[in-house]
């Protein structure tokens, strides 16, 4: 039986990664975005844990990078309140930008797929398993 035959969607999904000091290449997983076309979804789960961020880097300034991780996850939302990136693209375009590669202290690590029948449990359950 196909995936799909048992009410399974594919999804895609990437990491977020905080690397203080980028010369360093040093990386803590921050949090998930997730994508699932078929099933209308696209979000990002956080969770920062301020003392294994001191622990690669004292001088983070981890208010910032909490604020830098909202936008994230507004832009994941749409509208206006996502910025121009969440009120001109679709969900696929917004899930590109936000895991294309960039030279910043949050980069998405590779893009993985899967298949889940709630995006929104599998963001979840990712977040416990990769994040947390």
């Amino acid at each position: 039986m196909s995936g799909n035959a048992q009410g399974r969607r594919p999804f895609e999904y990437a990491v977020i990664q905080l690397v203080p000091r980028i010369e360093r290449n040093e990386r803590i997983n921050v949090g998930v975005l997730l994508y699932c076309q078929s099933g209308d979804f696209l979000a990002a789960r956080t969770h920062l844990a301020p003392e294994r961020v001191r622990a690669l880097d004292a001088t983070v300034d981890v208010e910032g990078v909490r604020a830098a991780l909202r936008a994230m996850e507004s832009t994941c939302l749409g509208g206006a309140s996502g910025g121009p990136a969440g009120s001109h693209m679709s969900q696929g375009q917004r899930f590109r930008w936000l895991t294309a590669p960039r030279s910043t202290i949050l980069q998405a690590g590779p893009v993985h797929t899967g298949l889940t029948a709630d995006p929104e449990a599998e963001l979840e359950r990712l977040l416990d398993l990769l994040v947390r």
